[in-house]
């Protein structure tokens, strides 16, 4: 098996999430590469925190190959299919289905279109 370095991760698709933070220490952006547990920067400025947490993925990596650790590969959709089950109490499977059938649509639009405000 081929040892993997910091470059093939690098070179993966990992999902960034930045976000304009306001508090105590100022206006920031703060970043994380939400599949590396820990792995997380901040900027100034958009441009800066995604400088800022490309240098800390190449550390975080570094640290992971350096003691062997498992490294996380990038999730895709081939991962998910786009349906899962979920139990809920009647009473709450009854007052949504009254409020898609209010819509005019089935339970499972109205359910979509509840999950992804």
């Amino acid at each position: 098996m081929e040892k993997k370095s910091v470059d093939y991760y690098m070179n993966l698709p990992y999902n960034f999430l930045i976000r304009s933070l306001s508090d105590e220490s100022g206006n920031y952006y703060y970043g994380q590469v939400l599949e590396l547990d820990g792995c997380q920067s901040h900027g100034d400025s958009f441009e800066e925190a995604s400088r800022n947490l490309r240098e800390a993925m190449k550390g975080w990596l570094s640290v992971k190959l350096e003691h062997g650790d498992h490294i996380p590969e990038p999730v895709n959709d081939d991962n998910y299919s786009g349906k899962f089950i979920v139990r809920v109490p009647k009473s709450l499977h009854r007052r949504l289905a009254i409020e898609a059938q209010k819509e005019g649509i089935s339970l499972n639009q109205y359910l979509v279109y509840k999950l992804s405000r």
